[in-house]
């Protein structure tokens, strides 16, 4: 496992930017898929992004407007967010898992979490 801390969270205006990050610690970063998830108030915790062997990954409801990056270098994942809706409003977590080049979609794939970052898109 890795020790996983995120940052960046805040308030924003609808319309507005905003980036995520989450800095890894332990050896091998590349060797793990990374992916960010949300959760609502009042939901379950979904995926909203993933970088890892098979390729990024978006959902439906942020493609086009947040992108997934990451720096092996620095151990370090980010989302950017741009145009931000008031359902964008969650608590965002970083995620990992050992990358064997699946999936990893699900909140039951990934063994790493972060305490997670509280992004809120004012209206």
């Amino acid at each position: 496992q890795v020790q996983l801390v995120e940052s960046g969270g805040g308030l924003v205006q609808a319309g507005g930017s905003m980036r995520l990050s989450c800095a890894a610690s332990g050896r091998a970063f590349s060797s793990y898929a990374m992916g960010w998830f949300r959760r609502a108030p009042g939901k379950e915790r979904t995926i909203a992004a993933r970088f890892g062997r098979s390729g990024v990954y978006y959902a439906n409801s942020v493609k086009g407007r947040f992108t997934i990056s990451r720096d092996n270098a620095k151990n370090m994942v980010y989302l950017e967010m741009n145009m931000l809706k008031p359902e964008d409003t969650a608590v965002y977590f970083c995620a990992a898992v050992p990358d064997y080049g699946l999936q990893y979609l699900k909140e039951e794939d990934y063994d790493s979490w972060g305490q997670g970052t509280q992004v809120t898109v004012s209206s």
